[in-house]
Order: C-alpha cells, then sequence, then structure tokens
C-alpha cells in the first residue's frame, strides 16, 4: 500500500480543516455546549478526521486502514443519530453506534495483540483497576443500563489495551479515548463532573481517536517503505 507524503498539499489541507472543525467546536463547548455551534460542529468532527486518513493512503488500503475508518463512521453515527431522539433511547442508540466502533477498533487491532501490553500483565492491570473502578461508581445508579454499559466499556477497555499493539502513539490515544466515554458514564450514572465537562469529553474525544488515527497512518507508510524496499 502507498502512502501519501506528509507534505501533500491533500493531507496538509485536510488536516487543517479538521484542526479548524476541531477549534471551532472546542470553543464552542467551553462557551455555550448545549446551542446550535457546539452541537452542528460536533457532526463533522469524525467525517472531518475520516478525510485526513483517506487522504494520507492510497488504494488499495489495507484491513487496519480499512476498519478504521468503519470505526470512525460509527463514531460518527453515535454523534448523529442519537440528535434525533430522546431518554434512554438516545442514550442506548450512542452506546449501539459507539460499540460497533469498538468492534471496528478491535478487528482493526487484533492482529497487533502480540506487541501490545497483553503480553506483559502487570501492565494490564491499571486498565482493568480503571475499568473496574467505573463500573463501581456508575452501577449504583444505572439500573437496566448496567448490562449494555458493562458490555461496552469491557469493548472500550479491549480497545485500549490493543491499541498499544500499533505503539505508544497509538496506546496514548486508546487511553484517551478511555477517558472519554469514562467522563460520559461518570456524569450520566454517577452525577460527578468537572468544569467544563463536555469540553473535557470533547477534547479526549478528538484527541484519542486522532492519535490513534496518526499511528496507523505511521504504521502504513512504515509497511509501503518496507515493501518498496523490497522490491528494488
Amino acid at each position: 500500500m502507498k502512502t501519501h507524503l506528509a507534505g501533500d498539499p491533500r493531507v496538509v489541507i485536510s488536516a487543517l480543516v479538521l484542526c479548524a472543525v476541531s477549534l471551532i467546536h472546542l470553543t464552542a463547548q467551553m462557551i455555550a455546549p448545549d446551542e446550535v455551534l457546539a452541537n452542528l460542529t460536533q457532526i463533522f468532527l469524525m467525517p472531518a478526521l475520516a478525510v485526513v486518513l483517506l487522504m494520507a493512503t492510497h488504494r488499495p488500503r489495507s484491513k487496519l486502514v480499512r476498519w478504521v475508518l468503519l470505526a470512525l463512521g460509527c463514531s460518527w453515527l453515535g454523534d448523529l443519530f442519537p440528535r434525533f431522539m430522546t431518554g434512554d433511547q438516545a442514550f442506548l442508540t450512542m452506546v449501539g453506534c459507539f460499540l460497533l466502533a469498538q468492534l471496528c477498533y478491535l478487528q482493526a487491532l487484533r492482529p497487533y495483540w502480540r506487541r501490545s501490553v497483553l503480553g506483559r500483565p502487570r501492565w494490564v492491570i491499571p486498565y482493568a483497576l480503571g475499568f473496574g473502578w467505573l463500573v463501581f461508581a456508575c452501577a449504583p445508579h444505572a439500573g437496566s443500563l448496567l448490562y449494555p454499559v458493562v458490555i461496552y466499556g469491557l469493548a472500550l477497555t479491549l480497545m485500549a489495551l490493543l491499541s498499544t499493539g500499533l505503539g505508544a502513539l497509538a496506546g496514548t490515544g486508546g487511553a484517551i479515548f478511555f477517558i472519554s466515554d469514562a467522563l460520559i458514564a461518570l456524569r450520566s450514572f454517577a452525577g460527578i463532573e468537572v468544569p467544563a465537562h463536555s469540553f473535557w469529553i470533547m477534547l479526549s474525544y478528538v484527541v484519542g481517536q486522532s492519535m490513534i488515527v496518526a499511528a496507523v497512518f505511521g504504521h502504513a507508510r512504515f509497511t509501503a517503505q518496507e515493501t518498496n524496499e523490497g522490491r528494488v
């Protein structure tokens, strides 16, 4: 698989668009998190990130790239569909869409599990403790939503673990993505909020997935270089 050079104008322009949309959205989250601008710009975050990955890679794209693109698409659906619903239906739709996103990430990252922290059990402990504490904090207030939340939390935790198989950048992105969803769960079920809570949710959401995408692009470029060198 071939990749664009980092200086390719299409990659640069798409990255600038992503930065602009993210900056507008995060500013809106700080000023008026429930108003039109924040809601509208959120819908464009994942498409903008997907375009960056598309512009950075040529066909035929690897399974890793294709599954990550699907994960971004499911994340976009999770941002979009709940806006047309209310109450538990909206929440379950969001969880369902993001569960599909996590399953796509798991499929993308599965081939690299031997390089991940799953091969070093002591590094798994912080992830397990984080997941356990989150369930403990949310369970008393989750009611009938506990089971889908636990299922999603398990998938999210496993994604964060497997993301380390692509290196420190993806591993950090996976951990930050976990934090984003943890903040949502804590606010929804435990009533725990920090100042500018929505801002931190969206910042970690965008940064986490952007770091994973950057690691995927880096892996694709390295693979392409190895392939080209092997043909010489």
